[in-house]
């Protein structure tokens, strides 16, 4: 039976890039994927004849260019489409439109407000300038602060360091985004409430959290700091979907050797003498390698893979007490036309970018109020785009597909069954909320697909629906990700690593936490290799 160095569980993107590392640098390498397609939740699929979904993971952004570059993603076919801008409609028959030319942008504030206007330019530099901070941050394994190992230590000084370089505004801007939330931190630049509502929900994508909860101002943070061609908070679409990153990287992967099977599911990892040999796979067979790289999250890892028995006691207790929560559903259309929007009608250029049902701050925390007590939003904060109008491909001529991300829909329901009871009645209050804004989209729609998070936690093995392989909260970021004195990429287990998104830096299509995994490894392994 053939052994491999690096036995590679889940072929997500972060699997993915963990694998082509590894193969780079010479090892024998194997990904192991569950389903029939590449890429975890960044797949492209055909639901409906024609039509072709991101069903999950819709937009590319935090991707890092370092990954792009290294692994030479643009010859292995991953070609990046912008999406310019974020068009918000408004009950009273007005709207907001931000665009990627910040002149126009400026004057569409100004609008609404001649003072917010004036603070956009602030705001901007002030993001950007927390962005360099914390953007070397995110390809560094965490150190252990209570540790004396002397990278460790390093790595520390060079934080502390960073930081006494930041002016005083910057340091208490910086303190203020680990601790405030969206909308706290927003009020102290902004006075349009549109604005801070649609701004504030990059703070709640992925968490069960609110905009006014503590905590979300750095969740804003990690989504604005995505660059595409080096231009600082982008966002784009894959040609041919999300799906075209994980086929890139896959094929990236494959050129450098390793070897990659789909519709191989793992039941268990092998542990001998508390060390990682290889896996058993769920028809029985055995495939056993020097090293164990897993890319799903740590209640599947751990708790099912893995066997608590082989863990230590502590250990298994921050595992359990890892919050998931998961919070957030998906609504793919296939539609016969483009919606209308009642604030600008017709085909424009604002359904090119993202179109975000975000009217008021008041009504994204009445959303968060109904999940808090176990309901899914029955007006909810919805973030659509129209992938087809940038890239026809991905649907029939003069058809279009249009994805919808949701929030709230809280994993554990409170009443009236499970979701499988409620998906369909999901599926409505999602079409309704759109029609209020948009009254021909329910003569439109040919088909739909309703994404809970149960149908997410089922689909692609992510536990509670959570999008990031848990929350991004304070208490799970840095040296806490996924567990205190484990956020290093080592496990427990020797020779068993965590390359997914339930590591530092966390979730998205960012690719970090496979890389930085990788290094470790062949850092880790470096003995005896030439």
């Amino acid at each position: 039976m053939k052994k491999y160095d690096v036995i590679v569980i889940g072929g997500g993107h972060n699997g993915l890039v963990n694998a082509a590392y590894l193969a780079k640098a010479g090892r024998r390498v194997l990904v192991l994927e569950r389903r029939h397609v590449l890429g975890g939740a960044a797949v492209t699929e055909e639901i409906f004849p024609g039509f072709k979904f991101s069903v999950a993971s819709y937009v590319v952004s935090l991707l890092r260019p370092e990954i792009i570059r290294e692994l030479d993603l643009p010859r292995h076919g991953l070609e990046i489409l912008p999406l310019d801008g974020t068009f918000t409609p408004m009950p009273n028959g007005d709207y907001l439109w931000r665009v990627n030319d910040h002149a126009r942008t400026r004057r569409e504030i100004a609008r609404h407000s001649r003072v917010d206007a004036e603070a956009y330019d602030e705001y901007g530099k002030a993001m950007v300038e927390m962005g360099r901070f914390v953007k070397p941050i995110l390809n560094m394994t965490p150190p252990d602060p209570t540790s004396l190992e002397p990278r460790g230590l390093m790595n520390l000084l060079f934080l502390g360091k960073r930081f006494q370089a930041l002016s005083d505004q910057d340091k208490y801007n910086q303190v203020q985004l680990m601790t405030m939330s969206a909308v706290d931190f927003l009020d102290q630049w902004f006075e349009t409430d549109v604005l801070k509502a649609t701004m504030s929900a990059s703070g709640i994508i992925g968490t069960f959290l609110g905009v006014r909860s503590p905590g979300t101002a750095y969740v804003l943070l990690h989504h604005y700091m995505g660059e595409i061609d080096g231009a600082f908070r982008s966002w784009g679409f894959a040609r041919g979907g999300t799906g075209a990153i994980s086929n890139a990287i896959g094929d990236a992967a494959r050129e450098a050797g390793a070897e990659i099977r789909t519709e191989t599911a793992v039941s268990k990892i092998i542990v001998k003498d508390g060390a990682a040999a290889g896996v058993v796979l769920s028809n029985g067979d055995y495939i056993t390698a020097d090293v164990v790289s897993s890319s799903v999250d740590p209640n599947l890892t751990f708790l099912q893979m893995v066997g608590t028995e082989h863990l230590p006691g502590d250990f298994v207790e921050d595992v359990r007490r890892y919050k998931y929560r998961g919070s957030s559903g998906k609504v793919n259309l296939a539609l016969d036309a483009l919606p209308n929007f009642r604030s600008l009608p017709g085909d424009g250029p604002h359904l090119r970018g993202a179109m975000s049902i975000s009217p008021s701050v008041e009504y994204m925390e009445r959303a968060y109020d109904q999940a808090k007590y176990g309901r899914y939003s029955r007006r909810p904060y919805i973030d659509m785009v129209i992938p087809s109008l940038t890239d026809p491909s991905v649907a029939p001529p003069g058809k279009h597909v249009m994805s919808c991300f949701v929030q709230y829909a809280p994993y554990n329901l409170k009443e009236g069954g499970s979701w499988d009871d409620h998906r369909e009645a999901f599926g409505d209050t999602v079409i309704d909320t759109i029609a209020e804004h948009a009254p021909n989209i329910k003569d439109i729609i040919l088909h739909r697909q309703i994404l809970t998070p149960l149908d997410i936690e089922r689909t692609f093995g992510l536990t509670e629906g959570n999008i990031f392989q848990g929350e991004l909260t304070l208490e799970q970021l840095f040296f806490l990700r996924p567990a205190p004195g484990w956020a290093q990429y080592r496990t427990p287990v020797q020779n068993l690593y965590m390359c997914g998104s339930a590591t530092h830096p966390g979730g998205g299509i960012m690719g970090a936490p496979g890389r930085n995994a990788a290094v470790k490894i062949l850092k880790d392994t470096k003995a005896g290799r030439s």
